[in-house]
């Protein structure tokens, strides 16, 4: 679709998906489109403020929800303000049922991207039925059940890198000693993974993220404390370690390799960076890269024996990374996303995105000041037929010295507001 849309993008308070919806927002940018982000994490230092009250736990979860009650109520008014296209939330976003009806009366097409395993993460069956679009990463039972509920608009939307940050880093020789090792992981400590990297201890072995706590064979490799690990700095992480160990979380302590479906967002993201990595076998897998372009394990035995053959063999690594780097740049990025989830949107429903009123920003106007108006808005990274009240929007999201031009156009816009509609 090449004409710009109004798209707001809801971000949850914390968790996984939060990075997720941040690389959607720049993506979108990216492409010509007019973004607003909802922050929510700003919130999210009050809601944890509940919990120093020391009241009973079913009394939390009433003041905690009434306060994500409220947390909505302040997308609405964002809505009503920016009035966007679609808005496009992340799992966990703060958006309730009352609000997802409100938005579906007020005719506003929504759209959940769903990045966690449906099966472990259930709540989505109580908010599903209340988006225009529902995009998940999961495939075969999870869209039948979704229908069974009432959700047609079913997609399969698989995680992505973000190509110019999620890319390969020069670093120095003090960060490749901080950061890298032979072989290292980044995740937090689940069940299946304090249980396997048990095993790996007699390599030079790097652990980071949080969650780990309490298991004590595993702290002396811990980095940082158990710290939770930035996005920036996961990057160099995966830059400077030699084999990156990517094994799938799983809550079942039986199941080291888990050989689920979906594909988590490292698989994609070490990719990107141009970084070698051996991950378990997934079902999704084969449908994104070849084998050729990433190196699997299918068990902890056959994990133990790769990490020391690739160890070995310093060029297969850096063939293997390259390639699997050049289909994530043609395939995997989260351009690619949310093109998909724009043409899917515009397919399913019908009449969408809803004509604005207006006309082309820099139609009527002498030649002179009609080149500098064209000239602001390539500079401003729009579309050449973009409408006066998107180029005002975008111009109000600018930093720094208005220009002259910037500074007239802003003034026509309050003039308009208070004169020109009471004409």
């Amino acid at each position: 679709m090449n004409k710009p849309l109004r798209i707001l993008v809801v971000l949850p308070m914390y968790g996984g998906s939060l990075p997720v919806g941040q690389f959607c927002a720049q993506a979108l940018r990216q492409e010509g489109h007019l973004v607003e982000v909802f922050n929510a994490p700003e919130f999210y230092p009050a809601y944890r403020s509940f919990e120093n009250l020391r009241v009973t736990t079913d009394r939390l979860d009433y003041l905690q929800n009434s306060y994500v009650q409220i947390v909505s109520q302040g997308v609405l008014a964002k809505v009503e303000t920016f009035e966007p296209d679609m808005v496009l939330a992340l799992a966990q976003a703060p958006l309730t049922r009352q609000v997802l009806k409100r938005l579906r009366n007020d005719h506003v097409v929504t759209a959940m991207w769903f990045v966690e395993d449906f099966r472990l993460f259930t709540y989505w069956k109580t908010f599903a039925p209340l988006y225009d679009v529902f995009a998940v990463i999961q495939k075969d039972q999870i869209f039948d059940e979704l229908k069974a509920i009432g959700q047609e608009n079913v997609l399969y939307l698989p995680l992505a890198a973000q190509p110019d940050f999620h890319r390969p880093l020069e670093l120095s020789s003090v960060e490749r000693r901080k950061w890298g090792s032979d072989v290292s992981f980044m995740g937090a400590g689940y069940p299946n993974r304090r249980l396997a990297f048990r095993e790996l201890l007699g390599f030079d072995f790097k652990i980071w993220g949080s969650d780990w706590d309490g298991d004590h064979v595993l702290a002396p490799y811990l980095q940082m404390g158990g710290a939770r690990v930035s996005s920036e700095e996961c990057v160099r992480i995966f830059n400077a370690t030699k084999i990156n160990l990517n094994l799938h979380s799983s809550v079942h302590v039986e199941q080291l390799v888990s050989r689920g479906d979906f594909v988590n967002p490292r698989t994609f993201e070490v990719a990107g960076c141009g970084a070698f990595q051996l991950v378990d076998e997934r079902s999704l897998l084969p449908e994104s890269f070849r084998d050729d372009e990433m190196a699997t394990f299918t068990s902890l035995e056959d994990l133990k024996e790769k990490i020391a053959y690739y160890l070995s063999r310093p060029e297969e690594r850096e063939a293997t990374a390259q390639r699997g780097r050049e289909r994530v740049l043609a395939e995997h990025t989260y351009a690619h996303r949310m093109a998909s989830l724009v043409e899917f949107t515009a397919r399913q429903i019908p009449g969408w995105p809803s004509p604005r009123a207006g006309s082309k920003a820099a139609s009527d106007l002498p030649p002179e000041l009609a080149a500098e108006i064209d000239a602001l808005i390539q500079r401003l990274g729009l579309p050449g037929d973009v409408g006066f009240d998107d180029l005002i929007w975008a111009l109000r999201q600018q930093k720094g010295r208005l220009s002259g031009l910037e500074t007239a156009l802003l003034f026509l816009d309050e003039w308009k507001k208070l004169y020109a509609s009471k004409t």
